[in-house]
């Protein structure tokens, strides 16, 4: 049975794993890991994202982050495309480093953000590598640091997670820590990493429960969250292929948008491909983008490479818009 395709939902919770092929290490050493993060934190401001929790192990990674306006695949895609030359380079090898699809679970906030924070965060303690939660406290390759303030991540969203816990900043840094604690004697959790139906539903006593009563709850292997969450987001994302599919029946395409807004802005194609500065063309050139985006679901990079631009030009010119 073939892989779903994943839940691309701008502005959701996605519980991101990246493992390495074949269960290899794609970290040699601390110099791997901070190339790694320092990307990983570039890529996530650009899209203005917000991450709740990470952490590094050898041979794999989880993240937890809202996506921006631009869903997850573009952030992961640049993330791992230029991890991988990097290692390559660096190590002198060749050929694949990650399995050949990051898993991405999209996940239920109001119910399901702090044990997913606790659960990546423990990753460390479940693999042994330590053992209290004073050792964890000091442990550099997780995102637990930055929130108890030991480390600084501008690219983290540590203010989040501690509200969910009241009080005044001391008391709510004591009152994750212990809440950490109590958890650092929980083995794997299948909901949080797969699962499927047992994970959707919230465990098989739910399931168990519900088939007595001849009822069905809607799952979705894809999906971290109650019946009625992953029908809200099957409908959205099935809208999303919806109105792309109605666009591409309809024959709109970038060359069309780049036409239309350039009549609509009465410049050349040639001023606005060549890299004009000027205002009237910088407008357009953001218009054509946002539109590439929105409409026909192209990537930045895909309208900057049309454009002749980088593409951080072409995210510059969006922000510049939606502002």
């Amino acid at each position: 049975m073939p892989r779903q395709a994943r839940l691309d939902v701008p502005g959701a919770l996605h519980h991101i794993m990246v493992r390495g092929i074949d269960k290899s290490n794609i970290f040699r050493d601390t110099k791997d890991k901070a190339q790694f993060l320092e990307r990983l934190g570039q890529n996530i401001q650009d899209a203005k994202c917000s991450v709740y929790a990470w952490v590094l192990m050898d041979n794999h990674v989880h993240i937890l982050f809202r996506s921006g306006q631009s869903g997850i695949s573009g952030v992961m895609r640049k993330l791992l495309t230029w991890y991988a030359q990097y290692f390559n380079r660096r190590h002198r090898r060749r050929g694949h480093l990650f399995e050949n699809r990051y898993k991405s679970i999209l996940c239920d906030e109001d119910n399901y953000l702090l044990a997913l924070v606790r659960y990546i965060h423990l990753n460390p303690v479940r693999a042994k590598i330590i053992q209290t939660i004073t050792e964890m406290d000091k442990y550099p390759w997780s995102g637990h640091r930055s929130i108890i303030e030991k480390a600084k991540y501008p690219w983290m969203d540590t203010a989040t997670v501690l509200e969910q816990f009241g009080g005044t900043k001391r008391k709510t840094i004591k009152e994750y820590r212990r809440f950490i604690q109590e958890g650092m004697n929980q083995g794997h959790d299948p909901r949080f990493s797969g699962g499927g139906l047992v994970r959707s539903l919230g465990g098989w006593s739910n399931v168990l429960s519900l088939r007595r009563k001849g009822q069905r709850e809607e799952t979705d292997e894809r999906v971290l969250g109650s019946g009625d969450f992953v029908q809200q987001v099957i409908k959205e994302a099935e809208d999303k292929s919806l109105r792309q599919m109605k666009l591409k029946r309809s024959g709109l395409t970038l060359t069309k948008i780049i036409e239309q807004e350039c009549i609509k802005g009465q410049i050349s194609q040639k001023e606005l491909e060549n890299g004009s500065r000027r205002s009237k063309v910088s407008q357009a050139r953001a218009q054509i983008a946002r539109r590439g985006m929105e409409e026909i679901g192209l990537s930045a990079a895909e309208i900057a490479r049309r454009l002749g631009v980088a593409t951080s030009s072409i995210t510059r010119a969006i922000e510049k818009l939606e502002s």
